[in-house]
């Protein structure tokens, strides 16, 4: 006899539930119990988390705002830290040449991008600061002098690997900014001036801009020509319409237009703004970035297109940290000195200008865009410019592996 069937049923039955029970969530096994590195080992949060030292406890009047403080501008540092590993990691392609193999120019943009994600999320970091009042802050202040934030080393080596200019800077106290620094901090300082700048190098990728040579496509020469015939026949078309107040006004503002294009091509001109500090780019990267510009739906220039707005995202994300920074000082210290002795919100607010915008010859380009008929045309059968960054294959940027 093969066995009862109501039994045979209910074990079926007792399985399914078995099965509908099981957890799935639990599988695995915990390989920390076999020994290795740990999770607090590994961040070194022995370190991490007893680094907050306070100094009104120290004084016998402990502030509680105080740990707020203190754990916001420590993770400021830490993600200056990330930007500067980012930052070198870039320049070091650039500088070692790997740039001109353009599948480095992925790494680029996405270090690049990442750096302007870590900005945003510096700016907001402001929102929590700001759940402190400003009574809240001034029961700690006086234990904090004559700490500042001006002494923030990371902060002052990320301008300068970016390529804040000394000659712009603003004196701190009408002294040099690295003056505040000593040892080992202002050697640092020195060193990173020293040092090729992302700007240099940008400016020296968008100098190699194939197409801009004049006995290729000659791109700049072609727009030169395009923009002086369509401007001649823009003003042959004003001319012929009748006189009144309308025409004046709009051949006012062609004029005004056509001084702004026809500067373009005078390199005098240009490198006279240079000298004194309102441009920043040579003539040459100054044509390759407009050629990017023009071309920007183009495959081929796509990629270095992202990368000049990831650039200009860093600029204008710095800029709002500088004044989201002067707004909170003023609305916590008002017009008092600063605790490292500066002249406080004054001097902050001296900050936030087109001085310490770095990359501000990109945000110009914007005055110089044209009509898309009056741009050259490219014949992708002619011109496909396959290397951005060089206009003819060289085998030894062929190897992806010698670039972190």
């Amino acid at each position: 006899m093969s066995g009862c069937p109501y039994f045979a049923k209910r074990d079926i039955r007792h399985q399914q539930k078995d099965e509908e029970e099981r957890d799935d969530s639990q599988d695995g096994t915990n390989k920390a119990s076999k020994g290795g590195i740990i999770y607090g080992d590994y961040l070194q949060l022995d370190k991490v988390v007893t680094a907050q030292v306070l100094q009104s406890e120290l004084k016998g009047n402990k502030i509680h705002d105080e740990h707020l403080f203190i754990v916001t501008h420590q993770a400021y540092e830490l993600w200056f830290k990330q930007i500067l590993w980012e930052l070198d990691s870039v320049r070091e392609i650039f500088i070692s040449g790997h740039v001109r193999d353009e599948r480095n120019m992925l790494k680029v943009n996405t270090r690049i991008h990442r750096i302007v994600m870590i900005f945003r999320l510096l700016v907001d970091q402001f929102n929590v600061l700001e759940t402190m009042t400003a009574l809240d802050f001034f029961d700690f202040r006086e234990y904090l002098t004559p700490a500042s934030g001006f002494q923030s080393l990371q902060f002052r080596l990320l301008e300068n690997k970016i390529g804040v200019p000394d000659n712009l800077r603003v004196p701190y106290n009408r002294r040099h900014y690295r003056d505040n620094f000593r040892g080992q901090d202002s050697e640092l300082l020195f060193e990173s001036e020293q040092e090729p700048s992302l700007i240099q190098l940008v400016e020296q990728w968008l100098a190699r801009t194939p197409g801009l040579e004049e006995n290729g496509f000659n791109f700049w020469g072609k727009l030169e020509v395009n923009i002086t015939k369509a401007l001649k026949m823009e003003k042959e078309k004003l001319e012929r319409k009748p006189e009144s107040e309308d025409k004046d006004e709009h051949m006012a503002e062609f004029h005004k237009q056509r001084d702004v294009l026809t500067s373009l091509f005078d390199e005098k001109r240009h490198d006279h703004l240079v000298s004194k500090g309102e441009r920043r780019l040579s003539y040459k990267a100054l044509k390759g970035a407009l050629m990017i510009y023009f071309y920007r739906e183009e495959p081929r220039f796509q990629v270095p297109f992202q990368l000049l707005t990831s650039l200009m995202d860093i600029d204008t994300l710095m800029t709002k940290w500088r004044y989201n920074h002067v707004c909170m000082v003023h609305r916590m210290i008002g017009s008092k000195a600063g605790t490292g002795g500066s002249s406080g919100y004054h001097y902050l607010r001296s900050t936030v200008s087109d001085r310490y915008k770095v990359f501000v010859d990109l945000f110009n380009l914007a005055t110089f865009l044209v009509p898309r008929d009056w741009v050259p045309k490219l014949n992708p059968t002619d011109h496909p410019f396959l290397f951005t960054a060089d206009t003819c294959w060289d085998s030894s940027y062929c190897s992806s592996d010698d670039s972190d």
